[in-house]
C-alpha cells in the first residue's frame, strides 16, 4: 500500500473568498475561524471572506489566513476519519503542517504566524529587496551566478526550488536585477519579477528570524505524531527542539520543496493531497514526478470527494 503524504501551500495561494464554503458547512471549519478571530484578536475572517485584497496580500495577514484556511479544510477532512503518513509545507505551508502532525495547537500556530509575517515585513526596508523567479536554469548554475553576483557586491540567492526548471531567487533589489539581467549566460529561459513585500528566504531576513526565535521559544512543541518534512533539510524531522531551531533557519534559508518531495516519494508516498487554497503545489509535484497522484483539497466538494473515494 502507497503512503499519503499532506501538503499546504504557502504565500501567493491566497484569494478573497477562500474558504468560505468550509465555514458555512462544516462544523469543524468553522470552529477553527472562530478560533483564529479570538487569537488574533480581530476578524481575520472577515477579511479573508470579503477583502480587500490588498489587505489579504500584507503578508501579516496572508500568512495567518492561508494557516487558517488550509486548518479548516484539514478539520473537515480529519472530521471523515481521513489521515495522513507523512506532512509537509511549503514556508508558511510549514506551520500547517505542524498543526496537522500535533506539534503544536492551531492558536499557537496563528498567532505565530501572524507575528512571523510582521518581522519579515519589517526585516527590510520597502523596496531594497526582491524576488523572482528563474525558468530553465540548472540549480548548479543559478547558484553559481547568485554568488559571483553576491562576492560583486550586492546579495542574491536561491529562495525557493520549486521544481525542475523553476527556482525562486531573492536578495538585494540589485542582486535580483543582477541576475535577471545574465540570466541568459545560464541557459535560464525567463526570469519573471515576484509581486512580494521582502526578499523571504533570503540572508537579508537573519533580523526577523532572530526576533522570531524569542517568540518560537515561548511555545511548548510536541513531538509530531507523523513524520514532518522540513523546508531547510528535505528531511524528516521528530524531535521538537530541532523542529524550533528549524523552523528559525527557514526564515532565511532556501525551501528545498524539490528535495522534500522526491524524499517523501522514497519513502513510500505516493499519494500527495494538497490542502488549503489554491493548487500551487499541485503543479510543482507534477512536474517533479509525473507517476503519483496529487489531489487538490481546497473546497467543500474536494473534501467529501476525496474522503469517499478513499
Amino acid at each position: 500500500m502507497g503512503k499519503i503524504a499532506f501538503v499546504f501551500p504557502g504565500q501567493g495561494a491566497q484569494a478573497v473568498g477562500m474558504g468560505l464554503d468550509a465555514w458555512e458547512t462544516s462544523p469543524e471549519a468553522r470552529k477553527v475561524f472562530e478560533q483564529a478571530d479570538e487569537a488574533l484578536g480581530f476578524k481575520l475572517t472577515d477579511l479573508v471572506f470579503n477583502g480587500p485584497d490588498d489587505q489579504l496580500k500584507q503578508t501579516y495577514n496572508t500568512q495567518p489566513a492561508l494557516l487558517t484556511v488550509s486548518s479548516a479544510y484539514l478539520a473537515a477532512l480529519q472530521a471523515k476519519g481521513v489521515r495522513a503518513d507523512f506532512v509537509a509545507g511549503h514556508s508558511l505551508g510549514e506551520y500547517s503542517a505542524l498543526v496537522a502532525a500535533g506539534v503544536l495547537p492551531f492558536t499557537d500556530a496563528v498567532r505565530t504566524v501572524r507575528r512571523r509575517g510582521e518581522l519579515m515585513e519589517a526585516a527590510v526596508p520597502s523596496g531594497q529587496g526582491a524576488m523572482a523567479a528563474v525558468l530553465g536554469a540548472e540549480r548548479e548554475a543559478l547558484a553559481d551566478l547568485c554568488r559571483e553576483v553576491t562576492q560583486a557586491g550586492t546579495a542574491v540567492e536561491l529562495a525557493n526550488v520549486n521544481c525542475p526548471g523553476q527556482i525562486v531567487i531573492s536578495g538585494t533589489k540589485e542582486g535580483v536585477q543582477a541576475v535577471q539581467e545574465r540570466g541568459k549566460e545560464i541557459g535560464a529561459k525567463r526570469v519573471l519579477p515576484l509581486e512580494v513585500s521582502g526578499p523571504f528566504h533570503s540572508s537579508l531576513m537573519r533580523p526577523a528570524a532572530d526576533k522570531l526565535a524569542d517568540e518560537l521559544a515561548k511555545l511548548n512543541l510536541q513531538a509530531p505524531v507523523v513524520p514532518v518534512i522540513a523546508n531547510v533539510t528535505a528531511e524528516p524531522v521528530t524531535d521538537p527542539e530541532k523542529i524550533r531551531s528549524l523552523l528559525v533557519e527557514q526564515v532565511y534559508s532556501p525551501v528545498l520543496w524539490e528535495d522534500s518531495i522526491t524524499r517523501l516519494i522514497e519513502a513510500g508516498v505516493d499519494t500527495f493531497v494538497e490542502i488549503g487554497s489554491g493548487s500551487v503545489l499541485t503543479g510543482l509535484i507534477r512536474k517533479i514526478d509525473r507517476n503519483v497522484r496529487v489531489v487538490t483539497v481546497n473546497s467543500m466538494e474536494a473534501v467529501n470527494h476525496y474522503s469517499e473515494s478513499n
